[in-house]
């Protein structure tokens, strides 16, 4: 029974940005009993993130969690840079979203916050964390709102609480980290002369200046200056600098007024060593945190969400495996280590000297050579991700992802998209060939949802347990279903539903 102060949950998550919010969404809609814990009273309307890249596009179609009136699933190709050299074309595969979808982070925060408490989740806004301790069945949060003291007992916490985050100091969960070697500003602005910055990216000398205007009228202004880092980042940063800034990298005079949100930031890097600490979990910038280029904290961040979500709620509603939990560090860790590493190769190629003149001419020779596909429109996407099998036997296809391929059932036409829209995890049997696979799968009715569909040459196998993210779980091959399943899920065991509790 609850006391006064206190709040009971299945799961909390601190941090209400847009990767907190959509961890919470997505254990809200799987029946978990969730709280948010989140300081900023509401939604900021600073400019961030607004790039989502692929893969995290086509893992949240699969959850139906794309904000409305996303173009038509058709694929197709968009452009985008490495490193500030054009010439990069993302591509994705036909019956995929968009591969890039522009989608501010402000309003993926109110989209997922909406899903969040359609799905009952509790929200609870100004409330600072200040203690984290882990009990042996649990975990218990304190944290600081305007009523007074709360006490948040709760089975399992996320740290989505950003680069600065508490979950992850008082966790102890150590990091390794690359000092900061760029100073970068940011700010909207007016410009009196727009000719005088054209949109776009800007390389002297000195640095680089890239300029997006928005819709208002206004500028989105970007500086980095690579021959000094900031005495002190979090410094409160002045319009009449910020103009300076651009003017010296510029090399001529650039007015600016009517200035908003106006920050510092560099290129300080921060991979946690682990993801998970006993019932706590790392997702978002509180795990990692590198410098903003190519769009891909934002994705990586979604991409955490979702494969952690399905795991977290399974393992609430004891039908996960004993190791399921265990993999979302070995997932998504070594995707977030590649991300560190691709973002300081890009800080490379924009780096002045000799050296760095003969990356950008290599790199724009490989651009030009292969825009589409290739290695660099993979690992900026994250489409080249392949997970790793987690019964240890390299299973045909296990570990890739299944692009949404059309299928037919007994009484409907449909496709990979909407089948795995339930969130559970499935399998499909193709043919009567695959129907043999059915009974192997009984133990798990319940958690799985089973398909039987026509043979397509589009997947060219009898069988496939696909992952609700999209994942390819298991194939035929060494192993057989039922060590595949007994790898993800608990044997024999009926979904249970939570107890919602009160304050």
């Amino acid at each position: 029974m609850s006391r006064k102060g206190e709040i009971r949950a299945q799961v909390a998550v601190v941090g209400g940005g847009p990767v907190g919010l959509l961890v919470a969404a997505d254990l809200g809609a799987r029946a978990v009993d969730t709280v948010v814990i989140e300081r900023a009273a509401a939604v900021s309307e600073q400019p961030k993130a607004n790039t989502l890249h692929a893969r995290a596009v086509q893992c949240l179609a699969r959850r139906g969690h794309l904000p409305a009136g996303s173009a038509p699933y058709v694929g197709g190709a968009s452009p985008f840079h490495f490193g500030g050299l054009p010439g990069l074309v993302i591509t994705a595969p036909e019956g995929e979203p968009e591969p890039i979808l522009k989608c501010s982070q402000a309003d993926l925060e109110r989209l997922f916050e909406e899903r969040a408490r359609r799905a009952g989740v509790r929200i609870l806004r100004e409330h600072q964390v200040t203690g984290i301790v882990q009990e042996p069945d649990g975990v218990r949060i304190t944290a600081e709102g305007p009523g007074g003291t709360v006490t948040c007992v709760t089975g399992y916490a996320v740290g989505a609480d950003g680069a600065r985050s508490t979950v992850r100091e008082q966790s102890g969960i150590e990091s390794e980290t690359y000092p900061a070697t760029v100073a970068a500003m940011a700010a909207t602005v007016t410009l009196p002369d727009p000719a005088a910055l054209a949109p776009g990216w800007h390389r002297t000398p000195r640095g680089w200046i890239v300029a997006k205007p928005d819709t208002g009228g206004r500028t989105h202004v970007r500086t980095a200056n690579f021959l000094r880092v900031h005495a002190d980042r979090h410094s409160p940063l002045g319009l009449e600098e910020l103009r300076r800034e651009a003017s010296w990298i510029a090399g001529r005079e650039i007015a600016m007024d009517a200035p908003r949100w106006l920050s510092r930031f560099s290129d300080f890097t921060r991979l946690a060593r682990n993801f998970r600490a006993g019932r706590v979990f790392l997702a978002g910038d509180a795990a990692h945190m590198h410098f903003p280029i190519g769009g891909q904290g934002l994705s990586a961040g979604v991409l955490d969400a979702l494969d952690l979500s399905w795991k977290l709620a399974l393992a609430v509603h004891g039908t996960a495996s004993a190791g399921l939990l265990d993999t979302y560090d070995l997932e998504r860790r070594p995707a977030a280590r590649r991300i560190v590493e691709n973002t300081r190769a890009q800080l490379a190629l924009m780096r002045e000297g000799t050296e760095a003149d003969a990356l950008r001419a290599v790199f724009a020779e490989i651009l030009a050579a292969d825009p589409t596909g290739g290695c660099l429109g993979g690992m900026i996407s994250a489409q080249d991700t392949v997970l790793p099998e987690p019964t240890g036997w390299s299973a045909p296809d296990a570990g890739r992802f299944l692009h949404n391929v059309a299928l037919t059932t007994a009484t409907v036409k449909t496709d990979v998209i909407g089948l795995l829209a339930e969130g559970k995890p499935l399998l499909l049997l193709f043919g009567e060939k695959g129907s043999r696979y059915r009974d192997a799968a009984r133990e798990w009715e319940g958690t799985l949802r089973v398909v039987h569909a026509m043979p397509t040459p589009d997947v060219p196998h009898e069988a496939l347990l696909v992952r609700p993210d999209g994942y390819i779980a298991w194939a035929p091959g060494r192993d057989g279903l039922a060590v595949a399943l007994s790898a993800y899920l608990a044997r024999g065991v009926r979904v249970r539903h939570p107890r919602r509790s009160g304050v």
